[in-house]
């Protein structure tokens, strides 16, 4: 058994060092590949299952509130891009460039999309004309490109994929309500599919996307307390449509701008879920986005009839979840080893004595737990466990990061809880840059959200002591 435990001694505990665990699971549990272009990496077909698994949840949950998927070019023309004052000097030290057709030099400089804004706009121009055009609801699943200079696998890269909704509008209220609704919808995405609580809030004008007129956010903690801001959403109000005269003819006979919304989720959701459910054997997979959801390993499978009656319960239960036999030539504690790597929520093992009982044994993967099942009842004892485990993973989160959230009144408070204890410090701001930029200066920490629905604690601001006008979550993030 020595051995077949040599998979996890592997694996360097994230108590001794949290990023190095990190970048051991994601190379040992077969996630990703170091590619030839600095900052850019392979992810392997275990990787993308479960970013499969993330896009068809979410795509159906988008196509249900009437979203349409399209696609855009990759090149944007520097003109392009240059339309929108503010959201291009928010993306130019992140764009890359390309200069050159084959051997011939281009006219005009295109970058590579760090983002759609501009490209939707420029066809919703052509595209709106009358009140009967709106609301357009268009999505689009693709890559992007920034230049990163510090980069990890799934949480910085320099190309990553991701989806980015663009929708546009008659009036002001629903484009805020779509903003509102999409942020809802990856809120509960991350907390039914992911197991993972988070904070729903509203960024500051320091943090919010460039050219938005606001950025709302889901938040996230890790296990080591830094936050991931899992996904956003923007109000970009008429910012955009006055930049590319975006107008419809409204029922009124009278010429009006549109109102426009972006959101959007990323790869990094994966990195999510490594730091907020992983532990020193490796990934634990919540059940919706694993892409192997039951493992079969026969024991004793030289016997006959195991591996017969092996594939026959793996047949059956492939109806109802995703199931997969491993009828290989290792030995069962490396196959225990292997699939507790790679995060698999249930372990169904069965061998000679389990067939003569018409029994099976089921372990899960985030607590060991066993349970002895007949053979007949796992249509319904298999859903109710992978059910009861992805209940226990939210709470042991929501746990983790309710006992990592501390609340502090004054700047010293601050800077002894940011340097002594990780996770979220909740703080009064009075809403000046100058203050935001100070704490970040002194505490080292950024402003993550101003949370919705959470009463303010005091009324001077944590930094200067002057009137406070926000609760806001601070933390130190990925």
């Amino acid at each position: 058994m020595a051995n077949d435990k040599k998979l996890v001694e592997q694996i360097t505990s994230m108590d001794e060092d949290f990023v190095q665990w990190y970048t051991d699971i994601v190379k040992k549990a077969d996630l990703i590949d170091y590619s030839s272009v600095k900052g850019c990496m392979i992810i392997r077909p275990y990787g993308y299952a479960i970013w499969e698994n993330i896009q068809s949840i979410l795509d159906k949950r988008f196509k249900e509130l009437g979203h349409e998927n399209v696609y855009m070019p990759m090149f944007i023309p520097e003109t392009l891009l240059n339309k929108e004052k503010d959201h291009v000097e928010g993306f130019a030290p992140e764009v890359a460039w390309v200069t050159h057709g084959g051997s011939e030099p281009l006219g005009e400089r295109l970058c590579v999309r760090p983002t759609s804004e501009t490209l939707f706009c420029e066809h919703y121009a052509n595209l709106i004309r009358s009140w009967r055009d709106l609301p357009k609801l268009y999505n689009q699943w693709c890559s992007v490109v920034r230049w990163e200079k510090n980069t990890r696998p799934f949480l910085r890269t320099r190309e990553f994929l991701w989806q980015e909704g663009h929708t546009m509008h008659a009036t002001a209220e629903e484009a805020e309500a779509e903003t509102l609704q999409m942020l809802e919808v990856y809120a509960n995405f991350y907390e039914q599919c992911l197991a993972i609580p988070v904070v729903r809030g509203r960024k500051t004008e320091k943090e919010k996307f460039a050219g938005a007129l606001a950025t709302y956010t889901v938040e996230a903690m890790m296990h080591d307390g830094k936050a991931l801001q899992g996904a956003t959403s923007h109000n970009f109000g008429d910012g955009f449509a006055h930049a590319f005269d975006i107008k419809y003819l409204d029922k009124d006979n009278q010429l009006k701008y549109c109102h426009q919304t972006s959101w959007g989720i990323t790869t990094r959701t994966i990195g999510a879920l490594i730091m907020a459910h992983g532990d020193n054997n490796g990934l634990v997979l919540p059940p919706a986005v694993a892409p192997i959801q039951v493992i079969v390993v026969p024991v004793q499978q030289h016997k006959e009839g195991v591996l017969d009656k092996a594939n026959e319960v793996t047949n059956k239960i492939n109806s109802f979840v995703r199931a997969k036999i491993d009828d290989s030539d290792n030995t069962p504690g490396w196959k225990f080893a292997q699939y507790e790597m790679k995060g698999v929520p249930l372990r169904l093992e069965l061998g000679p004595k389990d067939i003569a009982n018409n029994q099976c044994v089921l372990v899960r993967r985030d607590n060991r737990q066993k349970y002895f099942v007949s053979l007949d009842e796992l249509e319904t004892e298999i859903p109710k466990i992978l059910a009861e485990l992805n209940e226990a993973l939210y709470n042991a989160a929501l746990e983790r990061r309710s006992a990592m959230t501390y609340t502090v009144e004054n700047l010293d408070e601050m800077i002894e809880v940011a340097k002594e204890k990780p996770g979220f410090i909740r703080a009064m701001w009075c809403g000046e840059l100058e203050c935001e930029l100070k704490l970040k200066e002194v505490a080292e920490v950024s402003s993550r959200c101003m949370p919705f629905g959470e009463e303010g604690f005091g009324d001077k601001c944590v930094c200067c002591g002057k009137p406070a006008k926000h609760l806001v979550y601070w933390g130190k993030a990925y």
